[in-house]
């Protein structure tokens, strides 16, 4: 679950930049219709899942220096400085709204038996285990995917390149 909290975090980050100029507002919870069993079971299943919130909130430090970075704010040192005293007080503010849109995407997805047992399992020692262990994962599998991602981009380049070719688009080099 921190695994979600953060990728959505970075994603938003890196995707969705310029959607942070927008005028400042209450952050829009997508209006899914669940019974309030299923519900209830979803929020179960986001409060056990998250574990603990300033935990979460801590591995993000680095990867929300690195989006600074890509927003125009280069020294590290200075990124480090606006996570620490915009963006983590803005994301723990707004905390309660991701759980609250965490829970409607578990509900609009998993069936109340479905999400009964993902809670119990959270309860047991396993799942205990899972939690305290999500920062590491969520590090390691982040680590991973860029690796990945990263012996796949010349290939993706060239296919890139040729599908453009074929539509008839000019290569971003020669653009004008």
């Amino acid at each position: 679950m921190r695994t979600v909290a953060l990728y959505g975090f970075i994603c938003l980050g890196l995707l969705g930049a310029p959607a942070l100029a927008q005028a400042p507002g209450k952050p829009a919870v997508p209006q899914v219709s669940a019974d309030p069993e299923r519900l209830a079971a979803a929020r179960e299943v986001v409060a056990a899942a998250q574990g603990d919130r300033a935990a979460v909130l801590a591995a993000m430090k680095a990867p929300m220096a690195g989006v600074m970075q890509q927003m125009g704010i280069t020294d590290p040192a200075k990124a480090q400085v606006m996570v620490n005293e915009v963006v983590l007080p803005t994301l723990s503010e707004h905390y309660d709204d991701l759980l609250a849109v965490q829970a409607l995407s578990f509900a609009s997805v998993l069936s109340k038996e479905d999400l009964k047992a993902v809670a119990a399992f959270y309860g047991t020692p396993a799942g205990k285990n899972l939690v305290k262990a999500q920062p590491q994962l969520s590090q390691a599998m982040l680590t991973g995917m860029q690796q990945w991602m990263g012996t796949l981009m010349p290939q993706l380049k060239e296919k890139v390149e040729k599908a453009a070719a074929a539509h008839g688009w000019p290569s971003e080099g020669k653009r004008r």
